[in-house]
C-alpha cells in the first residue's frame, strides 16, 4: 500500500526535515508533496537529498487551505497512491498513530478521519490558553451550525481516500484560503454522503518556531463558517 502525504509548511525547515525523517522511518511505501508557502529559509536545495518528494514553492504566502488543494491537485498525478494523510508541519502530531488508524479507516471504508483533539482520549499539550479558547468556540459554532458528527473540525491531521481527494479538488477552495478550508473540504465531503469519522489524537504546541494565526485568520474563520452554512443550505434547497 502506497501512501501519499500533503505537508503544507511556511518557515518551517527544521521542523519540517524532522517530520519528513519520522515518515520515512515508518513508511517505506510512501510520496510526499510539500507545498512551500514562500517561506524565507531555502528549503529546496536540501529536500533534493531525499527521494519520493516533489516540492513546490509558491510565489507568496496564499494560505494554509489553498496549499493543501494544491498538494492535492499535484498527489493525483502519482501513480498507485492509496490514500492521502494531511500533516501540519509544526510537529503537533505525530506519524506513529498513521499506522493504527489507517487500519481502522480500512477496515471501516472511511472517505475521512479526523485525528481529533476534542475526542475523550485525546491529548492537549503546552497549546496556549489563547490558541485553545479560539480553537474551541470555532468547533462549537461549526457544529451549531453544520450539525456534522464528529468533534474537530478545525484539525489539519486527516486520512482521505483518493475518490475524496478528487471531489476536494473539484469542489473546495471557494470559502477562503486558511484555515476555513478544513471546515469547508468536511462540510462538502458530508453533504455528498462520503462517509467521515474521528478518532483521538494527542496533538502537543510547537517547541520551534511560531504559528501563523491572526486576527485576520480568526475574522475568515469565523465568516467562514457562515459562508459555508449558507452554501451548503443553497445545494439543499
Amino acid at each position: 500500500m502506497k501512501i501519499g502525504f500533503i505537508l503544507p509548511c511556511y518557515n518551517e525547515f527544521e521542523n519540517l526535515f524532522i517530520l519528513i525523517n519520522q515518515i520515512k522511518k515508518i513508511f517505506s511505501n510512501h510520496f510526499i508533496v510539500v507545498v512551500d508557502d514562500s517561506s524565507t529559509n531555502e528549503i529546496k536545495h536540501k529536500i533534493s537529498k531525499y527521494r519520493n518528494i516533489k516540492y513546490f514553492k509558491r510565489k507568496s504566502k496564499l494560505g494554509r487551505g489553498s496549499a493543501v488543494i494544491y498538494g492535492m491537485k499535484n498527489i493525483l498525478k502519482e501513480k498507485k497512491i492509496d490514500l492521502i494523510v494531511e500533516m501540519d508541519t509544526d510537529l503537533s502530531s505525530h506519524p506513529k498513530e498513521l499506522p493504527k488508524n489507517i487500519k481502522f479507516f480500512k477496515k471501516e471504508k472511511l472517505d475521512l478521519l479526523i485525528m481529533s483533539r476534542y475526542l475523550k482520549g485525546s491529548k492537549i499539550i503546552n497549546w496556549p490558553f489563547r490558541r485553545r479558547l479560539f480553537s474551541f468556540l470555532s468547533n462549537k459554532l461549526a457544529y451549531f451550525l453544520l450539525r456534522i458528527k464528529v468533534s474537530d473540525y478545525t484539525m489539519g491531521y486527516r486520512i482521505y481516500s483518493k475518490n475524496a481527494v478528487k471531489h476536494v479538488v473539484k469542489n473546495c477552495g471557494k470559502i477562503g484560503s486558511g484555515f476555513i478550508v478544513l471546515s469547508e473540504i468536511l462540510a462538502e465531503l458530508n453533504h455528498n454522503n462520503f462517509k467521515i469519522k474521528d478518532t483521538k489524537t494527542t496533538f502537543i504546541n510547537r517547541e520551534k518556531g511560531s504559528g501563523t494565526v491572526n486576527i485576520k485568520l480568526i475574522y475568515e474563520s469565523l465568516i467562514g463558517i457562515f459562508k459555508i452554512y449558507l452554501n451548503i443550505n443553497s445545494k439543499k434547497s
